[in-house]
């Protein structure tokens, strides 16, 4: 061992310091101080060193000179320097280098959050690039070259220089193996990435964010997917704290250095490189308010964008992003298509197989396994015409070809098509009469990849004590799903990327969703009312009639508490529940759910309560009428009737409020101690509605028994005589607590609606199968999405959008959506 690391060891050592209390003084994480002592970590930042010196009470330049007690020096390093300018050179690297990043401090709880998130990141996108394939049987050759001037910043703003500094251009060239050293050439660690669609932009930006991390970088690459970013409604600070939250739950706890969560600390501590995926998927109306927001911030970050969208945007906000150097991603070569494409040929000889099978039915001979092609030059010949015709591109149909064949989301869909399937002849792809145009093969292998992927792709192995493994789908049938999944991330201005379980019942209309809301609340309140008149020595026929009656009556108090939240709060969808109860003292200091969410919680309880009980008091006197035969229009009973809905209006909207608002002073955040994932949070979900049914159905009961007591109490001899007996208000209170928890549970919760749209609504109107999470995870594992912690994402835009606009063309009465996809 020597350099850096052998100094660093020795002189804390000396200093009688662990590696955890060298971190902890420091705010570099342990794993690099183990890696810089052991040697692993070649590629080290000066910002680093300083930080570590500072620590020590040393000259930075002192880690930098070799240990005298592990390696002598060489005659040639012993020797004096040449001449003054030999190490010019490096010293000029190292000052941009340590202009690169203010260094930032975490320690303690903070460090270990960093720590975590750097593992789960580092977890996350190397399964994205296998399931992408990316490096099999080789990683393509991504190239590029200096982007635009306009595009970027001048050189003497992205190296930092001082006034009177002559700017240097930077040395950006290089390829895909290089992407984390290029990076870290550029002294703002602001970089632009550009290029077309399916140039290979977000294969790019994991490679980075995984080089970055493997090779000890002092912040924590985090990708996020620009397109999700509104910055009209929130800053990108705030809104890069909301995502952390939502895909790493844990980050929710109560940071020890303030009152904000981890995630806001771990941001505006610097310890994120933020990796901004996708700036052209914001919408076309606020990309220049974005830029101007990033503009508004000096953060490191890197950001990928396709080339028009982004020089639209900077001339509208009137300049580009500040500091930021730019590369622009360029095409694929015929020479790359025809190295690659032969040797992702593996498929099985279907003749082979065919002819073994036969000659086993026979008896003839024991079936050979079939034969496997292997990627040798006599393999060519299934792509064979085809590259010799994409090389020589002397006709109208190699020059489409080439064209189309130039990106690596291009690449991927042919190999997809015809060098995973045996019985696709890629030779079609010169048809001129099929394919007149680029924009006709594009969308032609477009089509082919969904099908061809539901048909090829076998189950894995089941395992016993396992789930046993979904079956393979219709592939018009997954098509027609993925559509109806794709067409739901739609507005009638913006299109979304993530695929969230608790939005895809978003794709059905707002009057559907409020007449689902309306038919689930009565069906609870029914069920509700016959099983506590199961309970009681109610006359069956008497618990039947009034289960019929309130029903309706709970489906319009919570169709109204729907619309009022719609009218108060936009037609946002419901969050999932982050929350659990705790009881006051072991709250921990956890921060309270903001005030805002809270009051409309409790005003749509407020109006939904008093409907419920006006509903309440005209069921109750209609089965009283009908079962002992008196008219509820005599004037004695129209008289108590309206009593009894003003007292049991006033009850019920009190006592929701209260119990309701107890629940909110209960709450904390989950304290969830791993990332998350779609199937993990919605689990958390079921569970955390499941407690808060247990803890609102007695309380409810509780509260209205007592609630309506004192409310009787203050209304007798005012309105009349009132009589509210305390086993008479239990059953009431227990009707209204187990009706009310359920309808609350399936009509006001994330939970509550995935299991009500997209678990029973749209399976059964044919738009979705019935085990929606089985085929999402079904769909990822075979590739067609792709998971981004707590959502999914279709792993190409362009699919995408190609399934949306099939299940668009396939129905009229769809308004067209703005979709920014390139021919």
């Amino acid at each position: 061992m020597s350099g850096p690391g052998a100094t660093l060891k020795r002189l804390r050592i000396e200093a009688g310091l662990t590696q955890e209390e060298l971190a902890g003084r420091s705010g570099v994480s342990v794993s690099t101080i183990r890696r810089l002592e052991t040697g692993r970590l070649q590629d080290h930042r000066m910002a680093t060193l300083r930080l570590l010196a500072d620590s020590l009470g040393v000259a930075p330049e002192s880690l930098l000179l070799p240990d005298p007690r592990t390696e002598p020096p060489s005659p040639a390093e012993a020797a004096p320097p040449a001449g003054p300018t030999a190490s010019a050179p490096a010293a000029d690297h190292v000052t941009d280098t340590a202009l690169f990043q203010q260094p930032f401090k975490v320690h303690g709880q903070l460090a270990a959050a960093v720590e975590k998130l750097e593992r789960e990141v580092r977890r996350r996108w190397r399964l994205e690039e296998d399931h992408r394939r990316v490096h099999d049987p080789f990683a393509l050759p991504v190239q590029w070259r200096q982007a635009d001037p306009e595009l970027v910043d001048h050189w003497e703003n992205i190296r930092r220089l001082g006034p009177g500094d002559a700017p240097q251009p930077l040395d950006l060239a290089g390829n895909l193996a290089e992407v984390a050293e290029v990076y870290r050439r550029v002294p703002s660690g602001r970089l632009v990435v550009l290029g077309r669609a399916g140039a290979g932009k977000s294969v790019l930006a994991v490679r980075l964010v995984l080089d970055l991390i493997e090779s000890g970088f002092p912040q924590v690459p985090v990708l996020f997917s620009l397109g999700a970013w509104s910055p009209d409604s929130a800053s990108l600070l705030d809104w890069l704290t909301d995502q952390l939250l939502r895909d790493h739950p844990y980050l929710a706890q109560q940071s020890p250095d303030g009152p904000g969560t981890l995630a806001e600390a771990l941001i505006h501590s610097d310890a994120v490189l933020p990796v901004l995926d996708g700036f052209d998927e914001i919408a076309a109306g606020l990309r220049d308010a974005a830029l101007r927001e990033l503009n508004a911030t000096s953060t490191p970050l890197i950001l990928t964008s396709r080339v028009k969208e982004l020089a639209e945007a900077v001339r509208t906000a009137g300049a580009p992003l500040s500091w930021a150097a730019g590369l622009e991603l360029a095409d694929l070569t015929p020479g790359d298509v025809a190295r690659y494409l032969p040797r992702t040929v593996r498929a099985v000889n279907a003749q082979d197989a065919h002819d073994a099978r036969q000659d086993a039915r026979q008896g003839d001979r024991p079936a050979d396994p079939p034969t496997v092609r292997q990627p040798a030059a006599q393999d060519r010949h299934r792509w064979g015409g085809v590259l010799e015709e994409l090389e020589r591109a002397d006709s109208p149909a190699g020059r489409r070809l080439a064209d189309v064949l130039s990106t690596p989301l291009m690449i991927t869909l042919a190999r997809t098509v015809y060098s995973e399937s045996t019985d696709r002849d890629p030779a079609e792809l010169l048809d001129a009469t099929r394919f007149p145009t680029v924009h006709a093969l594009e969308a032609h292998l477009l089509a082919g990849f969904v099908p061809t992927l539901y048909r090829r792709l076998a189950p894995p192995r089941t395992v016993v004590g396992r789930r046993r493994s979904p079956r393979t789908p219709d592939p018009q049938r997954a098509q027609r799903w993925l559509g109806v999944l794709a067409h739901g991330l739609l507005t009638a201005d913006y299109n979304h990327q993530d695929l969230a379980w608790w939005r895809i019942g978003d794709s059905l209309s707002r009057t559907s969703r409020l007449l689902a809301v309306m038919l689930t609340s009565a069906v609870s309140a029914s069920v509700a009312t016959w099983l506590m008149g199961w309970l009681s020595p109610i006359p069956p026929i008497e618990t039947l009639l009034l289960g019929l009656l309130l029903g309706p009556a709970a489906g319009l108090a919570f169709g109204c508490a729907h619309a009022l939240t719609v009218v108060l709060a936009g037609p946002r969808t419901l969050e999932p529940a982050r929350t659990v109860l705790r009881l006051p003292g072991k709250r921990r200091d956890s921060p309270r759910p903001p005030l805002r969410s809270v009051a409309l919680r409790l005003a749509a309880v407020l109006v939904s309560g008093f409907v419920m009980g006006v509903g309440c008091a005209v069921a109750m006197s209609t089965e009283r009428s009908l079962v002992y035969h008196f008219s509820i229009t005599a004037p004695l009973a129209m008289e108590t009737l309206l009593v009894n809905m003003l007292v049991f209006g006033v009850v019920f909207s009190l006592a929701g409020v209260l119990a309701f608002g107890l629940v909110a002073a209960l709450e904390v955040p989950l304290d969830i101690a791993s990332a998350a994932s779609p199937a993990t949070l919605l689990a958390e979900n079921r569970t955390a509605v499941g407690r808060q049914i247990l803890v609102l159905a007695p309380l409810l009961t509780v509260t209205i028994a007592l609630v309506g007591q004192l409310v009787v109490d203050l209304l007798q001899g005012t309105v009349g005589p009132l009589n509210w007996g305390l086993k008479g208000g239990l059953g009431v209170g227990a009707i209204g607590g187990v009706g009310g928890a359920l309808a609350y549970a399936v009509g006001f919760t994330a939970w509550g609606q995935w299991l009500v749209m997209v678990r029973l609504w749209l399976p059964l109107t044919g738009r979705l199968p019935w085990d929606v999470v089985t085929f999402l995870d079904d769909a990822h594992r075979r590739g067609v999405l792709r998971q981004a912690g707590a959502v999914y994402q279709f792993r190409h835009q362009r699919l995408q959008h190609h399934l949306a606009h099939l299940h668009r063309g396939a129905s009229t009465h769809y308004a067209e959506a703005r979709l920014t996809q390139e021919p």
